[in-house]
């Protein structure tokens, strides 16, 4: 199942499907446009043992319903923009070799997150990222890839005004000013973003908080960022817990895996091993 409108999507297509041929498996190809991977899944009427997603964070995402609770392996070829959950899993971003990944790789049980309802990967988030998410078009992103990115996040942030938030886990109530409150399932995401203390399978989420108060709290997190130590910055504030309750003074628009999900108050909770996913044996050589 591909999505043709990832940034890769229409490109690599006969070559998915050359690879498949090669390794001696017969593929039953579906495109995503219009039809969602339920949908498409439920209409099969041969056993099969794998369903592959070909596309990007958002593509895999609206995709989980079709996985989650179900013993159907999940093997996903990166054809996205960022692809933080393929770099997460250590799935190569060759399509040729995710598929081998698929192939003769092992199956792994990771967690899925859920917020009011809707499930993601990666993370789900409110504040700047949501209004850098709804810029990024689905054609800017195709052209121009990560440097749409960084200039919908600079102009994003010249505008950015912080916002009250009062959150509840482990049995506390906080409340916090920010301009970004990002909620990740994954110890990697936003193209950039690495918290070497998390995983995917560790049945927890990590709240990031985001305090700036000008542009020299920003230049601040470039280090930390680029190190993975988000962590050790004093403009981030981080928690842990199995489930986040979030309210804002006004509802707010929840962007997960860079896709419109839901809206403020929200409830975050982590269901542990919910879904298996195909990756490699051993670490990708590069």
């Amino acid at each position: 199942m591909i999505n043709a409108q990832a940034r890769l999507g229409s490109r690599h297509e006969r070559e998915i499907r050359d690879a498949f041929a090669t390794a001696g498996w017969e593929v039953l190809s579906a495109p995503l446009d219009g039809s969602t991977a339920v949908q498409i899944i439920e209409g099969v009427r041969e056993p099969f043992d794998v369903a592959v997603i070909g596309g990007g964070d958002g593509t895999i995402m609206g995709s989980l319903g079709a996985f989650v609770g179900r013993p159907i392996p999940l093997g996903i070829i990166p054809l996205g923009t960022f692809n933080d959950l393929a770099r997460a899993l250590e799935i190569p971003l060759r399509p040729a070799a995710a598929v081998e990944a698929i192939v003769s790789g092992r199956r792994r049980a990771i967690d899925v997150g859920c917020v009011n309802g809707h499930y993601f990967l990666t993370e789900a988030s409110i504040g700047i990222s949501t209004h850098i998410a709804r810029r990024q078009t689905s054609e800017i992103k195709r052209f121009l890839g990560l440097a749409s990115a960084i200039a919908t996040t600079v102009t994003t942030i010249w505008y950015a005004r912080p916002f009250s938030v009062s959150v509840s886990h482990n049995g506390e109530d906080e409340r916090f000013k920010t301009i970004q409150l990002t909620i990740a399932n994954s110890f990697h995401f936003g193209g950039l973003i690495t918290n070497r203390t998390a995983s995917l399978d560790d049945g927890q989420l990590e709240l990031y908080s985001l305090r700036v108060a000008g542009w020299s709290d920003i230049f601040r997190l470039v280090k930390p960022i680029l190190q993975g130590e988000v962590r050790d910055s004093r403009a981030v504030t981080v928690r842990r817990a199995a489930s986040f309750k979030v309210r804002t003074r006004r509802p707010r628009h929840i962007f997960a895996d860079g896709e419109p999900a839901a809206m403020t108050p929200a409830t975050f909770e982590v269901l542990p091993h919910a879904i298996t996913v195909c990756v490699p044996q051993a670490e990708p050589q590069p």
